[in-house]
């Protein structure tokens, strides 16, 4: 499925260095999302019950504009989204910003056509995770974005990128 979200220059405060030139040029989607995608994990930002921030690297593949992943329900981390599923992912790049936001979603049932995709792309991206697993289907969380936000901090702030995405 082909997602093409909305791209906007990201803002930044004047004594950030943006100008009109670097405002000028946009990142392209399909160069970010292959940039998420080819990430080996991700680190995953959420919230513990009394507000404090709480961050953890996941392993995760992403397919359709969506970001899954799974976890114990022992970990912190997965009690956290049960409670409050909106979160910010990150990826570990020492130039490329790229930052997800949105609301973390359970998904438990295998006939969806995310489950199929997610699967497979498990197999291919983790086949050391999936080798004596066969066909069965994991549940796992699904984050579908509203928004990102990407840039490279070689050049910052040209090419600044917010995506927002108009059906989430």
């Amino acid at each position: 499925m082909k997602i093409a979200p909305t791209a906007t220059p990201a803002r930044f405060p004047a004594e950030y260095g943006q100008t009109p030139e670097t405002l000028a040029a946009l990142l392209d989607w399909p160069d970010v999302a292959e940039r998420i995608a080819a990430a080996r994990n991700y680190w995953l930002a959420t919230t513990t019950d009394d507000g404090r921030p709480y961050q953890r690297p996941v392993d995760g593949v992403f397919v359709d504009a969506t970001l899954a992943f799974g976890g114990s329900p022992q970990t912190r981390w997965v009690r956290n989204l049960e409670q409050r599923p909106e979160v910010s992912v990150s990826l570990p790049d020492d130039d490329h910003a790229v930052v997800l936001e949105g609301q973390a979603v359970w998904v438990t049932e295998p006939d969806l056509p995310i489950a199929a995709a997610v699967r497979a792309a498990n197999v291919s991206k983790y086949p050391q995770y999936f080798a004596e697993a066969g066909d069965e289907f994991s549940p796992f969380w699904a984050l579908r974005p509203r928004r990102v936000f990407a840039w490279s901090l070689t050049g910052f702030p040209a090419r600044a990128t917010r995506f927002d995405f108009s059906d989430r």
